[in-house]
């Protein structure tokens, strides 16, 4: 040890590098997302309400060191519309693996792809968490040496702001026993010396274990980066798939982020699991295709649309001709060619488009309707897939939607949609899980299907609905109940339409189906949604 200088001034400028470490050392943060508080209040809420997330951390935590605060980052690069991350200086030192484990998962191509899923949506960004469970294991298990490296340099840091600091307090109590012209005893002078020659030895020490960390941890981003890429595609189809999952079953965007969390996991737990996910696709594409046909249609006008002709039904007046109603010296030439009936006219065949009363489907759930037919669709899931986008039909055109669940004559449910409300998801997947087995009875279904249109007469005056029957099977009825039938049938202007569903005897014209029907058609190809095309631009 050198000789103290006796000097105040000469002990305070020996000293000024380790007052300066001490008093000027940045802050340190733990979580590599900078994150506001609105951000922290949504992770905090979403991680007390998925029993995933703590049990993720629980799990992680007693095999790992912050793992809590890698979990909060990989939450907040999902949800942040724009995650931003801290430098690496301002990180502390026992938290660059989780900053070079974000960055890598940042910089990666899967992760865009991931984030148009989950930014700004709590749940699904903690479902891209838990899809990365696994990778998360394997990334901190391959980063255990850099970890402890990590650590290392923490404590060395610690430990020579902690040498800086007793630098700062030796020099004080020199200060304290100084005389006037600033001459230290010498005890205190040599204090001061040991202090910074201490400093001086803690500083090398953190140096150097900061030098080996950040060797530990660049040998060990090759392997982060090529987890996390794995880690952000494998949650980016989880994310969509559940997406996808719910959509199909008709429950939108904003819907779906209203949806608390616990409700919303449910749902998804529950469409994941038993037959709801296998009919998922079938119904996703009956709603594609029935949306399709709903925009071919024109209101108002007979069936399909085919063409353009003349005359001088104003409600049929293709867009062109009325944008000359707009300029003065064009309307005397319209009012011409309206007279004349040559005004061109959406040109359309088929069925008139009369509905305007509730529309029911009444489903056979039998014991033959479980059967499933080529490419593994049964005729149960085809029925209830057309009846589910019989319900996308209602909403849209404003009228009543009911679900009619029916088998043996002791045996029917009944569901109901009214237009007014919002439809209620675990209802429809009530609807669709429902199966009652037995045989089959028409007058049952139909009847109660009567009393609900003679209902809705009774109570808005609403007439001419629309009842879709739809069956594998073939069953009698008395003539008193057929006479009771058409007698409300007249009365109530409604018009049933029948579907065989995978079984063409039904659909032949002696059967008692076609008896019922209006119109009725024949279903023998299930994988083939477009079979009941027609359907939608009627109803």
């Amino acid at each position: 040890m050198g000789k103290a200088p006796s000097n105040l001034n000469e002990l305070a400028s020996r000293a000024g590098k380790w007052l300066g470490l001490f008093t000027a050392a940045p802050e340190r943060h733990t979580t590599a997302v900078v994150a506001d508080r609105f951000d922290r209040i949504a992770w905090r809420d979403t991680y007390e309400q998925s029993a995933g997330l703590r049990e993720l951390a629980e799990e992680l935590n007693e095999r790992y060191d912050h793992t809590t605060d890698l979990l909060i980052d990989a939450f907040l690069a999902a949800y942040k519309v724009s995650p931003r991350l801290r430098e690496r200086e301002e990180m502390s030192p026992s938290r660059l693996v989780n900053h070079q484990a974000i960055t890598s998962l940042l910089d990666s191509p899967e992760f865009a792809e991931l984030h148009r899923e989950t930014a700004g949506d709590p749940y699904a960004a903690a479902m891209a968490v838990l899809a990365q469970a696994t990778a998360l294991r394997g990334l901190l298990e391959r980063s255990r040496e850099a970890q402890a490296k990590a650590e290392q340099a923490k404590k060395a840091q610690q430990g020579a702001e902690g040498a800086a600091a007793a630098v700062g307090e030796a020099l004080q109590q020199a200060a304290d026993g100084a005389d006037e012209d600033g001459t230290v005893p010498p005890p205190a002078a040599d204090a001061v010396q040991l202090a910074i020659e201490a400093a001086g030895a803690a500083g090398a020490i953190a140096r150097q274990a900061a030098q080996d960390a950040a060797q530990a941890l660049t040998a060990a981003a090759p392997g982060i980066r090529a987890t996390a890429r794995t880690a952000a595609a494998k949650a980016a189809e989880a994310v969509r798939e559940e997406a996808a999952l719910i959509r199909a079953w008709g429950v939108g965007t904003g819907e779906l982020e209203r949806m608390p969390y616990d409700q919303r996991a449910r749902l998804a737990e529950r469409l994941r699991t038993g037959r709801l996910a296998e009919w998922a696709e079938l119904i996703g594409r009956f709603r594609q295709m029935a949306g399709g046909e709903r925009a071919r249609k024109v209101e108002n006008a007979a069936g399909e649309l085919v063409g353009v002709t003349l005359g001088n039904d104003l409600s049929r007046v293709i867009p062109s001709e009325l944008a000359g109603l707009g300029l003065p010296e064009l309307r005397a030439v319209f009012a011409a060619r309206y007279a004349a009936g040559e005004l061109m006219l959406y040109d359309s065949q088929g069925e008139q488009t009369t509905g305007r009363g509730a529309i029911i489907a009444c489903v056979d759930t039998s014991h033959s309707m479980y059967e499933a037919g080529p490419g593994g669709v049964s005729r149960e899931a085809w029925a209830k897939a057309c009846a589910l986008a019989l319900l996308d039909q209602a909403r849209h055109a404003g009228r009543d939607f009911v679900g009619i669940l029916f088998s043996a004559a002791d045996k029917l449910q009944v569901f109901r949609f009214p237009a007014g409300q919002p439809t209620d998801i675990a209802r429809v997947l009530d609807f669709a899980e429902t199966f009652l087995g037995g045989g089959t009875s028409y007058q049952r279904p139909l009847t109660a299907a009567g009393e609900l249109l003679e209902e809705e007469f009774n109570d808005a005056a609403r007439m001419r609905g629309d009842i879709v029957m739809l069956t594998d099977d073939d069953c009698g009825v008395t003539e008193e109940w057929m006479r009771g039938w058409n007698d409300a049938k007249h009365r109530l202007g409604f018009r049933v339409f029948g579907v065989a569903v995978g079984a063409p005897r039904v659909a032949e014209a002696d059967s008692v189906l076609d008896a019922l029907c209006d119109n009725l058609r024949s279903i023998e190809d299930l994988t083939d949604v477009h079979a009941a095309a027609d359907l939608f631009r009627v109803i």
